[in-house]
């Protein structure tokens, strides 16, 4: 048998643990090596087991989650799936673990109701196995990346709300590492872009917003959660909310819909993309980022049918080369780049 994947869980309430603990154990592959009540007993832990994958809450006393992750990010880098509060606090927070270098997160079970706990136990254990394949290397170069500033309250408050009818659609898809990489694309956009920009991240619901907010905020292009009826307009970026599929009606207004998930996740790249396709054939520049699985594929495949462009993210940059592989082994990507080079290309394309 396969080395199990070790996994040591964190957190303040001795009940959590337990319900985290039972959870994971239940599946052959993963083994829990020990439990922390805090940020301080994590550290120490880690050091002692040097596990595969850690759980981290974000609510504890001593240290709490964040200030943790930090500290185990220098001193003894490790996998995290951070276990989030579905309150808008709890989705800002979480937005900002995966800013500091967290894998993936996964929303906290309420405990109440079994069918909740059956839904987080089959994505904490899918997560886990897909974050114990994470590249540490890749999360921590980008974590060496300067970090975007926010923009002045001003100048964001400032920025135009409506752009002109778009000629061009760019669509960008990602999912586990994703968060951070859309902060190295989006912001260094032009608040002129030329384009209407579509971004779906695979995210549960409740967490979309902030993650849209955050974008808001250090870009220079207006980033928006996308709501049903939305219009398509230069300048501007819509993001798929958590738990829809985002689509295009006409050739200028989203659609949002709940149909049966794709490759087991909704939102899906390969919807949207498909979508655009339909309305904006060539004119399309499909961007493929990190991630587990192969969304975008179908999407990329449909773009360049059409005549239209595709960037894929280069293995040396992606925190999971899953997505992205499939489309550069599938001859669909006409560039292959470090995420650091996309958003220029995605300039040269328009």
């Amino acid at each position: 048998m396969a080395k199990r994947i070790e996994v040591l869980v964190v957190d303040d309430s001795a009940y959590m643990r337990k319900v985290v603990s039972n959870m994971l154990q239940s599946d052959e592959e993963i083994f829990v090596v020990d439990t922390a009540r805090d940020g301080l007993d994590a550290l120490e832990k880690i050091k002692k087991w040097k596990p595969d994958v850690v759980t981290l809450d974000v609510e504890m006393p001593r240290m709490d989650g964040l200030t943790a992750l930090q500290k185990i990010m220098v001193e003894c880098p490790t996998p995290v799936v951070m276990l989030s509060s579905l309150t808008q606090e709890g989705s800002e927070t979480t937005i900002k673990a995966l800013t500091l270098g967290a894998v993936d997160f996964v929303p906290k079970p309420s405990g109440a109701i079994s069918l909740d706990i059956a839904r987080v136990k089959e994505e904490l254990i899918r997560k886990i196995k897909v974050c114990a394949k994470a590249s540490l290397k890749n999360i921590r170069a980008l974590q060496m990346i300067a970090p975007i500033p926010k923009k002045e309250a001003a100048a964001v408050a400032a920025k135009p709300l409506a752009g002109k009818t778009p000629s061009k659609v760019v669509v960008i898809g990602s999912s586990t590492g994703g968060p951070n990489a859309l902060q190295q694309v989006v912001p260094k956009l032009p608040a002129d872009l030329p384009a209407a920009v579509l971004i779906v991240q695979h995210m549960p619901p409740g967490f979309t917003k902030s993650l849209a907010d955050r974008l808001n905020d250090i870009s220079g292009i207006t980033v928006k959660e996308a709501s049903a009826g939305d219009t398509l307009q230069t300048g501007v970026a819509l993001l798929a909310p958590g738990g829809y599929h985002m689509n295009l009606v006409s050739s200028t207004v989203i659609g949002l819909n709940q149909n049966p998930p794709v490759h087991s996740v909704r939102p899906a790249v390969d919807v949207t993309m498909e979508s655009v396709v339909n309305y904006y054939g060539p004119n399309v520049v499909g961007v493929v980022l990190t991630g587990m699985g192969y969304d975008g594929s179908g999407g990329a495949s449909a773009i360049k049918r059409a005549g239209g462009k595709v960037i894929a993210q280069n293995e040396d940059t992606c925190v999971v080369y899953g997505m992205p592989r499939v489309v550069v082994e599938m001859g669909k990507a006409d560039k292959v780049l470090p995420i650091t080079e996309i958003a220029d290309e995605i300039v040269k394309m328009l």
